[in-house]
């Protein structure tokens, strides 16, 4: 197969900046414009490395951050690759990154907004569209049949095939059914992607595997704000490194009912 034409020869990040715009939100009380990361009604964001990873607990709108950033670079908010729609939006609700996403403003240098949308939740509905528009090309090459493999095979499998072009990655939670082993084979990719200069990667996560990727800036959404913070002062390193640490002590301390 031919190699891509590469898009061009700057390196990642592309995405530079997203700021919000006070003056396109029309309620600031309703969601997601009532999280705390905008209770300044100030919100900015910088991209400074090829690689950023997003943690906080849930509800903190990590998720809803990145279906905006999806949205701004023309993803599909239920994930996939560009024009792709692999979920039936008629009974879609929750549009709220795509709300959030036109009341911000983006920095581009250059504008590369090929790459992949990510969400573990629509991993299936994806897998099944590709696999059903490889069916219906006849000058495709064969289905990738992700789904014939265990749910963190086709994950990996996925994720290496996926992620080789030049583009902008949005990986949401991609730990979901990966075990601690094949988190450390997705580190290897990232590591690669990051190694190339030509893929930016945003990425939410719970895992402080994922977490301790090199070379890349970690930010923590909480009721403070957003802010950057090394993995180690992470709350899931810690609560990791203490439970390592005394298992047992850790278990009767966290199972301890409050009024023991």
């Amino acid at each position: 197969m031919a190699a891509r034409k590469q898009l061009t020869r700057l390196k990642a990040p592309y995405l530079k900046r997203i700021l919000l715009e006070p003056s396109r939100v029309a309620d600031w009380e309703k969601y997601p414009w009532s999280l705390p990361i905008f209770h300044g009604r100030e919100f900015e964001f910088e991209f400074a490395s090829a690689i950023t990873i997003i943690v906080g607990e849930n509800g903190t709108g990590k998720s809803t951050l990145l279906e905006a950033i999806g949205a701004l670079a023309g993803y599909d908010e239920a994930g996939g690759g560009k024009g792709y729609m692999p979920v039936d939006h008629s009974i879609a609700i929750d549009r709220s990154g795509t709300a959030l996403a036109g009341t911000f403003r983006a920095h581009w240098l250059p504008k590369v907004t090929a790459g992949w949308f990510f969400r573990a939740e629509s991993f299936y509905s994806v897998a099944r569209y590709l696999d059903r528009a490889a069916l219906e090309d006849p000058f495709r090459p064969p289905p990738p049949d992700f789904l014939s493999w265990s749910h963190g095979e086709g994950f990996i499998r996925f994720f290496e095939e996926r992620c080789r072009r030049q583009g902008i990655y949005i990986l949401d939670e991609p730990e979901s059914a990966l075990s601690p082993t094949r988190q450390i084979e997705l580190l290897k990719l990232l590591r690669r992607m990051e190694q190339s200069g030509t893929a930016q990667v945003i990425m939410a996560t719970h895992s402080p595997l994922l977490m301790a990727c090199p070379n890349a800036r970690l930010f923590r959404i909480s009721r403070f704000g957003l802010d950057l913070i090394d993995f180690q002062d992470t709350d899931h390193f810690r609560m990791m490194r203490d439970f390592c640490s005394d298992p047992g002590m850790f278990m009767a301390d966290a199972l301890r009912d409050g009024d023991e």
